[in-house]
C-alpha cells in the first residue's frame, strides 16, 4: 500500500489522502473475503473471471483497512451504504460509508487500485493511457470543446489528452454519484496540462502517477 501525494492545487483546508495498492493476486490480505459485508460478497461472486473477483476483494478489503484507520474500528464493522442517486432518486449514487463521518472513491486499472479519503464528497479515476486509434474515436463523445482541442492536436498527442480529460470526468462523475448516466458531453474538464473547473462547487486536480497511467481526483469544496 503506497501513499500518493495530493495535488497541491487541492484546497488545504480539506482533508484529503491517497493510495496507491494492489488489487487482488498473491497480495490479497489474508482475512478476505470475511471483512466483507453480504452486498460485497454477492458482488466478487457475480464475476465470472477469478482475476476480477480477486481484484474485487482485494480492493475493498484493502478499502476497509484504510476507512477503519480512520473511524477507529475493525474494517469488517465499516458500514458501507449508497447515497440516493442525484439524477433519479434510485438508491444507486455514490458509494458512502453510513454515518457520513468520512468519505471515499476508489478505481481500478490494471492491477492497481487507486483510493481516496476526504473529509468531503470526492471521485477518483485512474486509466492507462489508450492508443491513438482509441483517442480519435473515442474523443467524439467528450464535451464539444474537449472533442474540438483533441482534433487540433497531432494524432501521436492525442492519447495523453484524452486519457486527461477521461479521467477528471470521471472523478468528477463519481464524485456527483451520477456515473456515466450523466453523459459525457456535458461537462467540460478540459485536456490540457491544468483541468478546466467545470463547477464553482468542486475542484478537479490531476494525480501523479507516472508515465503509464493518468489519474484525478475531484473533491467538492465546503
Amino acid at each position: 500500500m503506497t501513499a500518493v501525494p495530493a495535488p497541491t492545487s487541492l484546497d488545504s483546508t480539506i482533508a484529503v489522502r491517497l493510495w496507491l495498492v494492489p488489487a487482488g493476486g498473491r497480495d490479497t490480505p489474508q482475512e478476505a473475503p470475511s471483512v466483507l459485508d453480504a452486498d460485497e460478497r454477492r458482488r466478487a461472486l457475480a464475476f465470472h473471471r477469478a482475476c476480477d473477483r480477486s481484484r474485487y476483494i482485494g480492493a475493498h478489503t484493502l478499502l476497509r483497512r484504510i476507512l477503519g484507520a480512520h473511524l477507529g474500528v475493525a474494517p469488517r464493522e465499516v458500514l458501507l451504504t449508497r447515497e440516493r442517486c442525484p439524477m433519479c432518486g434510485g438508491p444507486h449514487g455514490r458509494p458512502a460509508v453510513a454515518n457520513g463521518a468520512v468519505h471515499f472513491s476508489l478505481a481500478y486499472s490494471g492491477e492497481l487500485c487507486l483510493v481516496a479519503v476526504a473529509s468531503t464528497p470526492v471521485g477518483v479515476d485512474m486509466e492507462r493511457i489508450p492508443s491513438p486509434e482509441q483517442a480519435t474515436r473515442l474523443g467524439s463523445a467528450l464535451h464539444p470543446r474537449e472533442a474540438s482541442e483533441l482534433l487540433a492536436l497531432p494524432a501521436q498527442n492525442r492519447p495523453l489528452a484524452f486519457a486527461r480529460a477521461w479521467v477528471r470526468k470521471e472523478a468528477y462523475l463519481k464524485g456527483l454519484g451520477t456515473g456515466l448516466t450523466r453523459g459525457l458531453s456535458v461537462d467540460d474538464v478540459g485536456t490540457g496540462p491544468v483541468p478546466a473547473q467545470c463547477s464553482p462547487d468542486w475542484l478537479i486536480a490531476d494525480v501523479a502517477l507516472g508515465r503509464s497511467r493518468v489519474a484525478a481526483i475531484a473533491i467538492r469544496r465546503r
